[in-house]
């Protein structure tokens, strides 16, 4: 690990983390109430907090670095995460593996943990006999020398992995392997690729160079950091312009997996037509889940003059591709913050100083005189800046919710046991016909009959969807065999006909941001309904004791953004593809029916993506959402149910000198909460 010189570290190294500092100590004044609450709450009202606790305690929100091959995303990520050298940045473009970096708070910079997942049987054997998603492309569309290729480099791989691992190689798929360090060799030996060497004596063959790089799929490190005032991940993603397209669906999965995407741009060529893969991706976010850093400035001439003409041409780049609108664009270098981190700003390449110099000029604001060079240094590099739009981020879209969630749920128990405390003091319920068992049936049907209905309603909105992407689906085939056909009667055979896929994906997109705005609009309307129902049967059991009881409707969680339609088809390739294809087909009807048949094909998956994988996710989390709020009022009922048997037990209950201070304690508590639910 490289080993930062005290004396060389940017004092400022927490800049742009401020709003994550402040929320970490909002997280732990809720953790003190929930704390605080455990000893006051009955015990099956207690069983929540728990849960509770754990949501806070697992907050890790992922951020995801995409970009091309050699954009700088790795050198980014070491600088993010304080290390200047932690991650191999010169991967091989071969590897297709995810690497994400769990930091932890921590006094120290430990490594403590590190995972390795490898490939599975499927996986590996989709990529040998169909050469992977672009082989079955390249098959279908009638590419034979592309095909040729691509097998005789899987064979190269394939021969490769099994030199190395010999008799393992079948061992290994679908396993993980776990270690209680990590180190740089570690990390190069599973997700970087090296050189075929013969082992020394004494080597270990383990011990090689990416020796199980081929079949790795993703790597987890796990470490602490004096940085992050919260656990963060940071997760590297291989580029997606690679040769299999094998990284182009970890990368997907990758993104939908976060809410916070860094896309990372070299300078020298900021958004270009080899980024369309990229593009697509970002295209089906919303701006608020997309930030643009543009890297290595510090290798553009006159960064002063530069930087304003590249913004403008990103910003022109997604506005013609439909692209996430009003993206926050960052300029700035990570090979600067490499060099402060590791104390060699003496060391700057001359070229590189002179644009630092040019960008200081073009910000004084950063280029504060009375800062340290390092500190200078570190803000010129863009990294504060990008480090605090990220940190905004994560407390306005998954923070303030987080803290509003868990103290809305905390709020409940604690009026809930308010009201269980004050009909043991009352008694019963005075004119209530219903007894426990019936009001613990009826809350019993109550949550059966919700949770039926909103799946049916949510399955409702699903099977509309799917009935307008498959119009959608049709209605391009049909545009573009027109097209065709047209192209045909007016230029013949001869000519080799194109055509933009854009049109299905916004058609597409159309649909599902429909499809995602109507299941928030369902499950809102269904769990006002068994708020509703719940509290008017508390009201019917338990009367006016119960009236101070606050429910909440719970919060419905959001529909994750159709990153799927990212994958990239067969009409998104150039003349090449097209060009074997049309080749190879004869007749005006030979055409169309080809055309159509390819197209079907090279759909299929992100279609199957969009109205299955995705909506299932999305099915899961918003009736998971209500089956909590179900289970809590569950333990609030058994509480109030527990006190009512105890009658007009008063003497027993202010007997309790412990009393007064149990009170004191819940209402310091409840202040707290109501804090973080205005």
């Amino acid at each position: 690990m490289t080993n930062i010189r005290a004396a060389a570290r940017p004092s400022n190294l927490n800049a742009g983390m401020e709003p994550l500092a402040a929320f970490a100590t909002q997280m732990g004044e809720l953790e003190t109430a929930l704390d605080s609450l455990s000893g006051v709450l009955g015990d099956k009202a207690a069983r929540t907090l728990p849960r509770l606790k754990k949501e806070l305690s697992s907050f890790e929100p992922c951020i995801t670095l995409l970009g091309q091959v050699k954009s700088g995303k790795t050198s980014l990520v070491n600088a993010m995460g304080g290390w200047a050298d932690l991650l191999p940045s010169d991967v091989n473009p071969w590897t297709s593996v995810v690497t994400s970096l769990h930091l932890t708070p921590g006094d120290q910079r430990v490594e403590t943990s590190a995972r390795f997942q490898f490939m599975t049987e499927q996986e590996w054997d989709r990529l040998l006999t169909k050469g992977g998603r672009i082989g079955e492309m390249a098959g279908r569309a009638g590419a034979e020398s592309e095909l040729q290729k691509i097998q005789t480099q899987i064979e190269q791989m394939r021969e490769r992995s099994r030199s190395r691992l010999g008799r393992k190689f079948e061992l290994l798929m679908g396993q993980t392997h776990e270690y209680e360090y990590f180190d740089k060799n570690l990390i190069e030996r599973y997700i970087c690729l090296g050189d075929d060497f013969d082992l020394e004596p004494g080597m270990d063959g383990d011990d090689t160079q990416g020796r199980f790089a081929d079949i790795t799929r993703s790597a987890d490190l796990y470490l602490n950091s004096q940085s992050v005032p919260i656990p963060l991940c940071l997760r590297d993603t291989p580029g997606v312009n690679d040769t299999f397209m094998m990284r182009e669906q970890v990368t997907i999965q990758a993104i939908r997996d976060s809410r916070i995407c860094v896309v990372v741009l070299s300078a020298s060529q900021a958004l270009t037509s080899v980024d369309m893969g990229l593009i697509r991706m970002i295209s089906n976010l919303k701006s608020r889940e997309v930030v643009i850093f543009v890297n290595r400035i510090d290798e553009l001439a006159d960064p002063a003059r530069q930087i304003p003409e590249i913004e403008a041409s990103i910003r022109q780049t997604l506005d013609t591709h439909h692209g996430p609108k009003d993206a926050e664009i960052i300029f700035g270098s990570a090979y600067w913050a490499g060099k402060v981190l590791t104390g060699e700003l003496e060391e700057m390449e001359p070229a590189s100083g002179a644009a630092l110099l040019n960008w200081a000029e073009a910000n004084p604001e950063a280029a504060n005189s009375e800062q340290s060079s390092q500190n200078m240094v570190w803000e010129l590099s863009g990294l504060p800046a990008l480090l605090r739009s990220i940190s905004t981020r994560i407390v306005k879209d998954l923070g303030a919710p987080l803290l509003a969630r868990v103290a809305s749920s905390a709020i409940t128990l604690v009026t809930g046991q308010q009201a269980a405390r004050s009909i043991m003091i009352n008694g019963a319920a005075q004119g209530s016909n219903l007894s426990m068992h019936d009001i613990k049936t009826r809350f019993d049907q109550i949550a059966a009959s919700n949770l039926q209905a909103l799946e049916e309603d949510i399955d409702t909105v699903f099977l509309a969807y799917r009935d307008r992407a498959d119009r959608a689906h049709a209605t391009f085939i049909s545009r573009a065999s027109h097209s065709l056909i047209e192209h045909l009667e007016r230029w013949g055979e001869e000519c080799v006909w194109e055509y933009d896929p854009a049109g299905l994906r916004l058609l597409l997109k159309s649909a599902y941001s429909v499809m995602s705005s109507r299941v928030q609009t369902t499950a809102l309307a269904r769990y006002e309904q068994a708020v509703q129902e719940v509290a008017e049967l508390l009201y019917t059991g338990f009367g006016s004791a119960v009236e101070g009881i606050q429910i909440s409707v719970p919060e419905v969680p959001l529909v994750a953004s159709p990153v799927a339609l990212g994958q990239t088809i067969a009409l998104d390739f150039n003349d090449s593809w097209w060009s074997s294809w049309w080749r190879r087909t004869r007749g005006y009807k030979a055409f169309v029916k080809s055309f159509q048949k390819l197209i079907c094909a090279e759909t299929e998956d992100f279609m199957t993506q969009l109205k299955f994988v995705q909506t299932a996710d999305a099915h899961t989390n918003t009736v998971a959402r209500l089956r909590t709020f179900f289970d809590e009022q569950r333990d609030i009922l058994m509480e109030i149910a527990d006190h009512s048997r105890q009658g007009n037990d008063m003497q027993k209950l202010f007997s309790n000198e412990d009393e007064q201070q149990r009170q004191q304690t819940t209402d310091t508590a409840l202040s707290t909460l109501k804090k973080y639910t205005a």
